[in-house]
């Protein structure tokens, strides 16, 4: 038999077990907080109809999916977690209770070209709340509270959650008489801390047709800077001149209103004109999350408020407002960047029980009571020397090696070795336990180290 060479295709992630158990100590942090704020779990299929996943998409959407035939059936692997959700709330309404609030934590496929850093295949991890015709203020405004739980949560205090409003950039291009070209002037202004000023002015002039003075005008809105309070005063100065910009800038007040309500310190929140999203169906507050001393990662969330998630599927308006992590991404960028904590344990098991008997009997009951007293424990059933029991007990990375031979079966303990120490202790089973569990939690730090 011919042997065929194992790969893995480009563009998609494998880890070995030590960094999965990484990306998923990041995901149990996500599903912790995201539940801690009320939201459901939910989880929708990988594949869909096509006609389904591409009914607000067309153009770069259907150049990236992934779509096949399967008899008569045209089908298609999702490429967000938001279309999939719009089909679900539509489907299930008379069954949800609105506000609906979910998180949903799950693969997605884009049919782009891999580069460093994007994958074609990749966790994304989203929130969102649907509301029923209408949805309050103040689910935008705890948005932030919950990005910055999250990423206190990782271990990070240097990162800067920038927030702006779609409708006080749509009010301020009416202003200039730009409203027909306010879709594509957003979507250039996206591309600021990509390609600069100069950059973003000369697309906006030659591409856009738009004039010099018109994009210096641009250019100068989005570049008002200071504190909150300083920049929400000088947007007070465009206020009254259009109902859109005025609606929007009630809103951005309420938002940054409720910070210190909901927790978020000024420093890790900031009104910053130049967020845009380059997405056409948000309508309200738009957010992006940087790292302060990593501005090469770029936005590591984003999201905002939409009006008609699902209009596609049912007639019914349902606004929401979302964010979604780029899980996979982020993951292999800390990675790269050796952010990761390689002080956190990483191993399948906190303790690896050893028999050095022939009887097997004592040593499955050692490793029931240590399970029972909240530990992972692997047994090791292989019929080798001690010293290739260490060997693999090395390999394996556990924190505790638990051996029991005659002596302490006949003494009625066990003995525990640090494997990162090389202490050892004879504890009876109960204790053992306890004691393991006090060293876990003393090294049990956060998953991403700031530098």
């Amino acid at each position: 038999m011919e042997i065929i060479k194992p790969r893995t295709l480009s563009g998609f992630m494998e880890l070995l077990p030590s960094k999965q158990i990484q990306f998923e100590r990041m995901t149990e942090i996500l599903r912790k907080t995201y539940a801690s704020y009320g939201f459901a779990p939910l989880d929708t299929p990988v594949i869909e109809d096509a006609q389904i996943l591409l009914a607000k998409g067309g153009g770069e959407t259907e150049k990236q999916i992934y779509r096949f035939q399967k008899g008569d059936s045209d089908l298609a692997l999702r490429f967000d977690l938001t279309v999939p959700l719009a089909k679900y709330v539509a489907l299930h309404y008379n069954e949800l209770a609105f506000p609906f609030r979910r998180f949903q934590i799950s693969k997605v496929y884009r049919g782009e070209r891999a580069q460093r850093g994007r994958f074609r295949e990749f966790y994304q991890a989203d929130i969102d709340i649907i509301g029923d015709g209408k949805l309050d203020i103040l689910n935008e405004a705890e948005i932030p509270a919950i990005i910055y739980n999250v990423f206190r949560g990782f271990g990070l205090t240097r990162f800067q959650i920038r927030v702006n409003n779609r409708k006080i950039l749509n009010g301020f291009y009416a202003m200039l008489g730009l409203s027909d070209k306010s879709g594509d002037i957003m979507r250039t202004v996206d591309k600021l801390d990509k390609i600069g000023a100069e950059k973003v002015k000369a697309i906006l002039t030659e591409d856009c047709g738009l004039s010099g003075d018109q994009a210096e005008e641009i250019l100068k809105f989005i570049a008002i800077f200071g504190s909150n309070e300083q920049v929400l005063a000088d947007l007070e100065g465009y206020a009254g001149r259009n109902e859109v910009y005025d609606q929007g800038l009630a809103e951005l007040k309420a938002v940054t209103a409720n910070l210190s309500a909901f927790g978020v310190p000024e420093q890790n929140f900031a009104v910053d004109l130049t967020i845009a999203r380059g997405l056409d169906y948000y309508t309200g507050t738009v957010y992006e999350t940087t790292l302060l001393d990593h501005p090469e990662i770029g936005s590591v969330c984003s999201g905002g408020r939409y009006d008609n998630l699902a209009g596609y599927y049912i007639d019914k308006p349902l606004p929401g407002v979302g964010i979604s992590i780029g899980l996979t991404r982020l993951f292999y960028v800390l990675d790269e960047q050796n952010l990761l904590n390689p002080a956190l344990p990483t191993a399948p098991a906190d303790a690896l029980v050893l028999p050095m008997t022939a009887d097997p009997a004592p040593a499955i009951a050692l490793a029931q009571t240590l399970r029972a007293g909240g530990l992972r424990v692997q047994l090791y059933g292989e019929q080798k020397k001690f010293k290739q029991k260490m060997a693999y007990a090395d390999k394996l990375g556990v924190p505790f090696a638990v051996l029991l031979g005659e002596d302490e079966i006949a003494a009625g303990v066990c003995s525990v070795k640090n494997m990162a120490t090389g202490e050892q202790v004879k504890l009876p089973a109960a204790e053992a336990a306890a004691y393991i569990q006090a060293a876990l939690a003393a090294n049990n730090g956060p998953v991403i180290l700031e530098q």
